[in-house]
């Protein structure tokens, strides 16, 4: 019981001898190092992310080529989801397709077109809101000093 009491004076310590306002400007920084790195890597590993989600396809498609029961349900979702149909021509996967999508578009092409915008709008949301974080940091560092600097005056 002594040891769980001097842990709570420890962090009382801590909240009290510093400012609460410092600790908010600390969880500020954690979020915005979070996402400045998510923006980042949105904006650097979009390349990775697409061809990670073209070789998924590619090996779906063969799949389904050599065994037209084992990659039906992959194909259908890819189709669905992406709105398109097969690579070069959408004959051999005609039962997978949509049935609302009106003619033949090329998977890989739409792939590389929906993750490369989706990306780019992840990396800019995360950074724009970086940059938003950065006046909350700012705004907690003037109230900390504010409120320290009336604390020797009183």
């Amino acid at each position: 019981m002594g040891r769980f009491r001097g842990g709570l004076r420890c962090i009382k310590y801590l909240l009290l001898g510093f400012n609460l306002l410092f600790w908010f400007f600390t969880c500020l920084l954690v979020i915005f190092a979070a996402e400045v790195t998510t923006g980042v890597f949105a904006f650097i590993g979009k390349g990775v992310a697409i061809r990670h989600v073209q070789t998924m396809y590619e090996e779906a498609y063969n799949d389904y080529l050599k065994d037209r029961g084992k990659g039906n349900g992959t194909l259908i979702t890819f189709h669905s989801t992406f709105q398109c149909c097969g690579k070069e021509s959408s004959e051999q996967v005609q039962p997978t397709c949509p049935k609302e999508l009106l003619g033949h578009k090329n998977c890989i092409d739409e792939i590389e077109t929906i993750i490369s915008v989706k990306l780019q709008l992840i990396g800019i949301v995360g950074i724009g809101i970086a940059g938003l974080t950065i006046f909350g940091m700012i705004f907690s560092m003037v109230l900390c000093c504010a409120i320290r600097n009336s604390r020797d005056v009183i």
